[in-house]
């Protein structure tokens, strides 16, 4: 499953836990936050692909993913990207994109 496709996955899975995804521009990587008492993830619409994938895969960790249906392929990443957060292999994704 191609990288696109796979974000396109995480962000239905945050929606079915009820927590929703905005894309927005700006200095940061991204991440879970409270916004006015709503749980909401925050991506970086500047940064690729596979780093939104990270920002979307490190907010799953601690929520009840056992719960939802995840194709087979999307678990795999999903737990890939685990993997590699925990090895220290995903950058903090600043330089992803150019500060103008």
């Amino acid at each position: 499953m191609k990288t696109p496709a796979l974000v396109k996955a995480l962000e239905e899975a945050h929606q079915h836990l009820g927590i929703a995804v905005r894309r927005e521009r700006g200095p940061f990587r991204g991440g879970r936050c409270l916004v006015d008492g709503h749980e909401v993830v925050v991506l970086n619409k500047r940064q690729p692909a596979e780093a939104q994938l990270a920002v979307l895969a490190e907010s799953l960790r601690t929520l009840p993913v056992e719960q939802l249906y995840l194709r087979p392929s999307v678990r795999v990443a999903l737990e890939d990207a685990w993997a590699a957060r925990a090895a220290g292999a995903v950058s903090d994704g600043s330089d992803a994109f150019d500060e103008a």
